[in-house]
């Protein structure tokens, strides 16, 4: 059972989940550990964040549905942080509490700016740990929308069967019905770009735009929010020109690090059509329109 804390520090949480989250916290840091208050700082659409201040230092909490995987999440932070390139919050603990579900993670004070030239490089060295098929051991989520990572030893054919034809299904399910008919299309043209491609399958960030990364105090990039599979390292530059972007500086840097490989510019819309496919099944408007004129690039 919680200590009667969880009453009191944590009482913006609601109590069952106050509970959840003290008990869990305790029984991975040390019942020593006491929460003074949590504290909410925004958030998406699909989590809410938490500052849990303590004696010990604070913490970041992000709580949501019980249905979304924090759990691969955690999985996601871990496996990127054990290539020792680039820095993700350490998780701490993640669980379920009735309706709600919980990730606690370390605490890093954030910055907008920083050292963009050593972010390049860094996400450059997090490209080279591979594996040998492309995919992940479980899947994820891309935003609040399921992502399927069932591996495939074909490159052309994980994009088509597990980024592309999902998305397209999430389209006719909401009713996108003019934007669902150009799935032929856009998996024609896929197979096409990629039918000679047989990239390493590297470790990818995965949801690469410029909300999810950050500087620390020292200046170092911090990357948050993953999700993580192995694929082609494309894909995370793709996504970090869309949504804003990040610096040129910070793609000079990745290239000087890891020489592009022919035909990149060929296969930019392809890698980001994924993610705008995406944004018109969660948000629609403008986001229909812009997956309508990608594929009529491709």
């Amino acid at each position: 059972m919680a200590a009667a804390g969880a009453t009191g520090g944590l009482t913006p949480l609601g109590q069952t989940l106050a509970q959840a989250v003290e008990s869990a916290v305790r029984d991975a840091l040390g019942a020593a550990w006491r929460p003074i208050a949590a504290e909410p700082i925004g958030g998406g659409s699909i989590a809410q964040a938490w500052r849990l201040g303590s004696r010990a230092g604070a913490l970041f909490l992000k709580t949501g549905t019980a249905a979304h995987p924090f759990d691969a999440e955690a999985q996601a932070l871990a496996e990127i942080a054990a290539t020792h390139t680039v820095r993700v919050p350490r998780p701490i603990v993640h669980g379920v509490a009735g309706a709600s579900g919980f990730l606690v993670l370390e605490w890093i004070d954030l910055r907008d700016e920083g050292d963009w030239a050593a972010a390049g490089a860094a996400l450059a060295a997090l490209h080279g740990a591979t594996r040998a098929t492309y995919g992940w051991q479980r899947d994820n989520a891309i935003g609040a929308t399921p992502q399927f990572n069932t591996p495939a030893a074909s490159w052309a054919t994980f994009w088509r069967e597990r980024r592309l034809r999902p998305q397209f299904r999430f389209a006719r399910e909401r009713g996108l019905h003019a934007l669902a008919a150009l799935e032929a299309a856009a998996c024609r043209a896929s197979d096409a770009l990629l039918a000679a491609e047989t990239p390493p399958a590297s470790l990818l960030h995965g949801d690469l735009w410029r909300g999810n990364a950050a500087f620390d105090d020292a200046g170092c990039l911090v990357l948050f929010d993953p999700s993580t599979y192995y694929g082609d390292a494309e894909t995370d530059l793709a996504m970090a020109r869309l949504f804003g972007g990040f610096p040129a500086s910070f793609f000079a840097a990745y290239d000087a690090a890891r020489a592009p490989r022919p035909g990149r510019g060929r296969r930019l819309a392809l890698y980001q059509l994924y993610h705008v496919l995406n944004h018109a099944n969660l948000f629609g408007g403008g986001y229909v329109a812009q997956a309508r004129a990608l594929i009529d690039a491709l």
